[in-house]
């Protein structure tokens, strides 16, 4: 079923908006999967704050032009699936999580930072840790040494504290 122009300019301008804001781009096709697999597929999607849309690449072209995804614009042939992420390794990481496990999901490309990914660019973005993960990561590092010196300290406290306690009595006996 064709669209009419009025529904295609809203498509566009659905997407253009998706592309405003997102960070990365990952373009696979997705001929042969069956329509369980696809449900499964957006729902990984939604909830890891990726928006996945099957769309006609004349208009998906033209949703990207003038913006940092159009470097893929050449890739977008055949049936494809678009996922744009606001955070940069969702929609690598979502994507590539699925084509472990689903042989039919074939990735194309990416874009990230007005840069082209090949598959193994998309793999390797999503083999990055997620934003919460490396901030946890980065607390940790940075708790590191504070932890540590406060170790150090609280073990000469008990040195010193043991210390005192051992020659107090040797001092009685001396007495």
């Amino acid at each position: 079923m064709s669209l009419n122009r009025s529904e295609k300019e809203a498509v566009i301008s659905d997407v253009t908006g998706l592309a405003a804001k997102a960070q990365t781009l990952v373009i696979a096709e997705y001929r042969g999967i069956t329509v369980a697999d696809m449900t499964k597929l957006r729902n990984n999607a939604r909830s890891a704050g990726v928006s996945l849309s099957v769309l006609k690449n004349t208009l998906a072209r033209r949703a990207v032009a003038g913006s940092s995804f159009e470097v893929v614009s050449d890739q977008m042939t055949g049936p494809l699936i678009y996922g744009f992420s606001v955070d940069a390794v969702a929609a690598a990481k979502v994507v590539a999580e699925f084509a472990k496990t689903n042989d039919k999901l074939v990735i194309r490309a990416g874009a990230y930072g007005g840069k082209v990914l090949d598959v193994n660019g998309v793999k390797q973005l999503a083999s990055i840790p997620s934003k919460e993960v490396l901030l946890a990561q980065l607390l940790g590092l940075m708790q590191s040494p504070i932890s540590r010196t406060a170790r150090v300290l609280s073990a000469l406290a008990e040195q010193k504290g043991g210390g005192a306690a051992e020659a107090a009595p040797a001092e009685a006996v001396a007495a």
